[in-house]
């Protein structure tokens, strides 16, 4: 009997005929072995082949060529035969591995915002939260920066379950359903106090849109008041003529139009070289904007005009919420609503904080005149009037219940 390699026991062998297992496919037997014939009729009671008997040996390689192996060479029994208990528990141990690894829910979760936006630093915390929660059992990808879909293809991509979850920016949805935008009308809600109270009003309108749609609204949270980016100063709307403004939603697109400017739809990450290139060269956002983008190396003016508190909305698909246990349901809304309040304490918080770094780093930040002013309010009441025309008896009754 040969010897056996160090680290591994004898045991019963099977003796292997010089040349009976030259070619084990020629004899219509696989490589692991006969264990039907006169082979290893009992894996505990190995036997010897019968002189003459072309049979495969267990653990034989079928090559296509005569083996070397001499005759009466010792085959070890497989690791699995020597403790059949641990490896039971081994199988096991995989077992529960695998059905955990099963068990947990991946969603992705586009943003259009930059890793530092206050908002996406928000819903990274939210989805932290959610698995925590959740013990691992749903977690959630932030993909930021419109680096999975595009800002204006979030809405859908969640909507045809190509993502589980997103963020948008409601009004930029205001030509599909005018209520979608009833944050950006300008000076209908101009505080945060205002923006809220509507934000209450509006909510029940825009959940039930969202369902019918088959998307379940979880929280919102509001950008800093919108003001003015200028390459060339502005003392009254007449100023604004010929400008080639950025827009976002149709609300800015309207208030080009009505100010003489030419609308030029550019996306918040492709801002920065927008103005570096004059593919535009005035703006309506917030000052996070300004910070996030640096604005003050492409545009010098910026006039604090606080025209409205547009809102951003995270939801997700109703499937995919629904595929979710109780439990990861109520956990998913319980950070959800942790997410709203501390969004919009961070908002306020940050806002004045967004001025005085566009300040510090060489902006010309002020209020507008008061010719401005009174041009911006008079376009803001005329589009107020457009926008009760189309948003028909759901936005009549939301601005009636706001302004009471």
């Amino acid at each position: 009997m040969s010897s056996v390699p160090s680290g591994l026991r004898a045991t019963t062998s099977v003796k292997v005929p010089p040349r009976s297992i030259q070619n084990c496919q020629r004899a219509g037997v696989g490589a692991a072995g006969d264990m039907e014939g006169r082979g290893v009729r009992d894996l505990g009671k190995p036997e010897a082949y019968p002189p003459g008997e072309a049979r495969c040996a267990v653990g034989a390689i079928d090559t296509g060529r005569p083996t070397s192996l001499p005759f009466g060479t010792t085959f070890p029994h497989p690791p699995f035969l020597e403790n059949p208990m641990r490896s039971l528990i081994a199988l096991l141990g995989a077992a529960l591995a695998s059905s955990a690894a099963l068990a947990q829910t991946k969603w992705d979760m586009p943003t259009p915002y930059a890793a530092t936006n206050f908002h996406t630093e928000n819903i990274v915390q939210f989805a932290a939260d959610v698995e925590k929660a959740t013990g691992g059992k749903l977690r959630i990808q932030v993909h930021s920066n419109a680096s999975l879909f595009k800002a204006p293809e979030i809405k859908r991509a969640v909507q045809g379950g190509q993502a589980q979850i997103g963020e948008i920016l409601l009004s930029g949805y205001s030509n599909e359903d005018p209520v979608f935008g009833t944050d950006s009308v300008p000076f209908l809600a101009t505080s945060y106090a205002d923006a809220a109270k509507l934000w209450k009003i509006q909510k029940p309108f825009l959940e039930a849109r969202f369902a019918k749609q088959g998307m379940v609204a979880l929280f919102s949270v509001p950008w800093p008041p919108q003001g003015i980016y200028s390459t060339k100063p502005l003392a009254a709307v007449g100023d604004m003529k010929g400008l080639k403004m950025r827009s976002y939603n149709p609300y800015t697109s309207r208030i080009a139009e009505l100010s003489g400017a030419q609308p030029v739809t550019i996306q918040a990450a492709e801002l920065a070289q927008a103005f570096a290139t004059g593919a535009v060269n005035a703006n309506i956002t917030s000052g996070a904007t300004g910070y996030d983008t640096k604005a003050w190396e492409v545009v010098k003016n910026y006039y604090d005009t606080q025209a409205w508190l547009p809102k951003n909305l995270v939801f997700a698909n109703k499937k995919a919420f629904d595929a979710l246990d109780k439990a990861t349901q109520d956990a998913v809304r319980k950070a959800a609503a942790d997410a709203e309040a501390r969004g919009w304490k961070v908002s306020e918080e940050k806002t004045a904080f967004y001025l005085a770094e566009l300040k510090k780093n060489g902006m010309n930040v002020q209020a507008p005149s008061a010719q401005l002013k009174a041009d911006f309010r008079k376009i803001g009441a005329q589009m107020t009037e457009e926008w009760l025309k189309t948003a028909g008896p759901d936005g009549k009754a939301i601005v009636d219940a706001f302004r009471k």
